[in-house]
């Protein structure tokens, strides 16, 4: 088992303010949230990003059970849910993030750079590689 911080609030080895825990996830506050009750779920086993998990339906079931449940336990009009992979992952443990939103809250999404492909041929090729890949 790896030793990151996750791991370490899965084993109780580190104290986090638990909202949920079974086989599947363990789900938490965030120590720094985007909003107060922005929860974090994690797979109980390790998993450093999506791809590594495996079957992903039952940690999604627990993610969808947590955005529906932040909703209601805190009066939210509807939540942000997010996950990096590897990129701005802050923690190298697959995390999903289920953010409390109310409208006109401030949160303005996210600013992307925007690129172009240099041709139709070049996009295709993309597209391709991509296809190969599943």
């Amino acid at each position: 088992m790896s030793t990151d911080l996750f791991c370490e609030i899965i084993a109780g080895e580190r104290p986090a303010h638990l909202v949920h825990a079974d086989d599947v996830a363990v789900s938490f506050l965030d120590a720094r949230p985007v909003f107060k009750g922005h929860v974090l779920v994690v797979p109980r086993v390790h998993a450093e990003t999506l791809a590594d998990l495996g079957d992903v339906g039952p940690f999604f079931t627990r993610v969808q059970a947590l955005a529906r449940a932040v909703e209601e336990g805190l009066e939210a009009g509807g939540t942000f849910v997010a996950m990096n992979n590897r990129i701005s992952q802050s923690v190298p443990h697959l995390h999903v993030h289920v953010v409390p939103r109310h409208r006109k809250d401030g949160l303005r999404g996210f600013f992307w750079p925007r690129t172009k492909y240099d041709s139709a041929e070049e996009a295709e090729s993309y597209a391709a590689r991509v296809a190969a890949a599943l």
